[in-house]
């Protein structure tokens, strides 16, 4: 294979996106499940999710160096298969098991997206970029759907290991899908650099610091993020305990959801491109806002209907925004460093998302309710819309000219 098109590579990473999703959804969307045999409360979903980003830490800043020596198709390869070993632990069904596999799974996931905007960014066309972008950021919500819809329908079949497992050999699948790419793709690598692990880690992560660009879009991140994976992680557990809905009806609306987000990340990328950036992400933060107190006033007595309208607006908003911002991450980098960039983003959005869905868990603890949760997520949007305000995209490049 002498030319890859831009398309495959997008298409290969969307893929890859999808059977990483499964190191943050699979425990979470089987909680009720896992509930049932363990005895542990299912509202700790939400500690899933920040052990998952902890493990992301130990990973994410050191990938910069990772891309260097061994190129992105390896590094995405060996990340999946470390999310298939981590799932693999869950099945055990202990609570030390169940961490040690969102730990590891998280480990699996934090090179990820920088290792796909690094495949990416060179093969672009400026004017495509949001696009393309987004298209492969289209693999984080379907694979959402995919495990909300695949999971709950492989534990009522074959019990909630079944469908823990199902994932794990997606993600085994993929990494071995990527390898007759690996040739042209990662042609770039130097695998006699030196390895300097820990001063790549501080030259990526001191790109905050100089890049006052890249530091407001990371918070943005973190304040949308908040929003994405707390919707993610609770909205099934919600609806059950809540709505008194069944697992399966409960997962299927989270795959809608899911769905709104796929379709939105294209349309808003389609925007992006032709109006720029920040005004698109200033958009969605006030719609994520408004879905985040729509969530916090639902209950009992809302029709399906309106529940499920609520879910795709939250789809279609908080999760929906993240390949504009990966594509202007990318933008605003320094040449060479869209991986570390992208990497250091992840950090900070990595750490606020170790303490933002565990405190939702507390809060719903402490309350008994889910509406101080939801209001969290609102106020969280919020500080990333004003990130947006304050910061300095005025300076950002208008858009690019249709070509």
């Amino acid at each position: 294979m002498k030319h890859v098109s831009i398309w495959l590579v997008m298409l290969a990473l969307l893929g890859t996106h999808m059977a990483g999703m499964g190191a943050f959804l699979t425990v979470p969307v089987l909680a009720t499940r896992i509930s049932a045999e363990t005895g542990l409360p299912a509202s700790l979903a939400g500690v899933h999710t920040a052990l998952v980003y902890a493990g992301a830490l130990v990973s994410g800043p050191f990938t910069q160096g990772f891309l260097a020596r061994f190129g992105g198709i390896r590094v995405c390869q060996v990340g999946l298969c470390v999310i298939a070993a981590g799932l693999g632990l869950a099945v055990i069904g202990t609570p030390w098991a169940l961490l040690a596999s969102a730990l590891l799974a998280g480990v699996g996931h934090g090179p990820i997206t920088p290792a796909g905007s690094h495949l990416l960014y060179a093969r672009t066309p400026p004017h495509r970029r949001s696009l393309i972008f987004g298209l492969k950021q289209t693999g984080v919500p379907a694979g959402a759907m995919l495990v909300a819809g695949l999971a709950p329908l492989a534990a009522l079949a074959f019990g909630w290991r079944g469908g823990v497992l199902a994932m794990a050999v997606f993600s085994l699948v993929l990494a071995l899908a990527l390898q007759p790419l690996r040739a042209v793709l990662d042609a770039d690598r130097s695998p006699q650099a030196p390895s300097a692990p820990l001063a790549d880690a501080a030259r990526s992560m001191a790109l905050l610091r100089s890049q006052p660009q890249i530091r407001a879009l990371a918070i943005t991140s973190c304040g949308f993020g908040v929003a994405q994976f707390c919707f993610g992680s609770f909205f099934v557990v919600w609806q059950v305990q809540v709505l008194g809905l069944g697992l399966a009806q409960a997962g299927l609306h989270l795959a809608l959801a899911q769905g709104a987000g796929v379709i939105g990340r294209i349309l808003w990328a389609l925007c992006a491109d032709r109006f720029g950036a920040r005004p698109v992400l200033l958009g969605l933060g006030a719609v994520i806002i408004l879905a985040a107190l729509a969530l916090a006033a639902a209950g009992p007595g809302w029709p399906v209907w309106l529940v499920i309208a609520v879910g795709l607006l939250m789809g279609a908003s908080a999760v929906a925004w993240n390949g504009v911002l990966l594509a202007e991450i990318a933008r605003v980098a320094p040449a060479g460093q869209v991986g570390g960039a992208t990497a250091a983003m992840g950090v900070v959005f990595g750490a606020t998302m170790v303490v933002m869905p565990s405190l939702f868990t507390l809060l719903v603890g402490w309350t008994g309710s889910y509406v101080p949760g939801f209001v969290m997520c609102a106020m969280t949007a919020l500080i990333g819309l004003l990130s947006l305000v304050a910061g300095p995209g005025r300076g950002a490049a208008p858009p690019l000219p249709r070509r």
